[in-house]
């Protein structure tokens, strides 16, 4: 009987070394995994509705779908969340609080199975020649939640809101290529102003959109 110990072939040695790598990979795959999941329970955590909003707050209601005035501070992670996944540039939370604590009753959320998941932000002060001009500064709709005219009645209590102020006209900016909110404001009546060359960022024109309303 040999005492030598048994060799491995070229094959098994290859084979070893694949069972091996593909271990890692699967291990690696699961890691991102749960990093993905635990970002998106902490999103979720932050969009949660807490016990802020009272039935005085809810302004309509369309079936699974209510939609609320902004009521305090307590609100802010989550306009904040919604907004940080689809705005073309970061903001700071001083911007936020530029335009929501100065106009807290132009911004409007939407809430369904207890998070937020749409958020409109406006202002409204006075323009050149005395022309009272509102702005729709940021407007989102969580992805899960499209299709059923969030944006839209989001966009419709700002703009009652701010007609109810005697606003003359409102404006806003979006991406050139953005063919989802370029609908959504024509199919209201705004239209196309002007076009802002780099206006962005990235370095993506924007195209200012008008509606009068006097």
């Amino acid at each position: 009987m040999s005492n030598d110990a048994p060799t491995k072939t070229i094959a098994e040695s290859s084979s070893a070394a694949t069972v091996a790598d593909s271990s890692a990979a699967q291990t690696e795959s699961f890691a991102a995994l749960n990093g993905r999941e635990s970002a998106s329970l902490e999103l979720d955590e932050r969009c949660r509705v807490g016990d802020e909003i009272k039935s005085a707050h809810i302004l309509k209601t369309d079936g699974d779908v209510q939609y609320c005035r902004y009521v305090d501070e307590r609100q802010m992670p989550a306009i904040m969340t919604l907004m940080s996944k689809d705005l073309s540039e970061p903001y700071s939370i001083y911007t936020y609080r530029y335009f929501i604590c100065q106009w807290p009753h132009l911004s409007f959320l939407a809430v369904c199975d207890g998070h937020y998941m749409g958020a409109i932000v406006c202002k409204l002060d006075q323009h050149s020649r005395g022309v009272n001009r509102g702005y729709i500064a940021m407007l989102t709709v969580d992805k899960a939640y499209r299709r059923r005219r969030v944006g839209t009645t989001l966009v419709c209590l700002a703009l009652d809101a701010m007609s109810s102020q005697r606003c003359d006209e409102v404006v806003l900016e979006t991406e050139v290529s953005n063919q989802n909110a370029l609908s959504l404001y024509e199919r209201l009546g705004f239209c196309r102003d002007k076009r802002l060359v780099r206006y962005y960022l990235n370095d993506v024109d924007a195209l200012r959109l008008k509606l009068w309303l006097t």
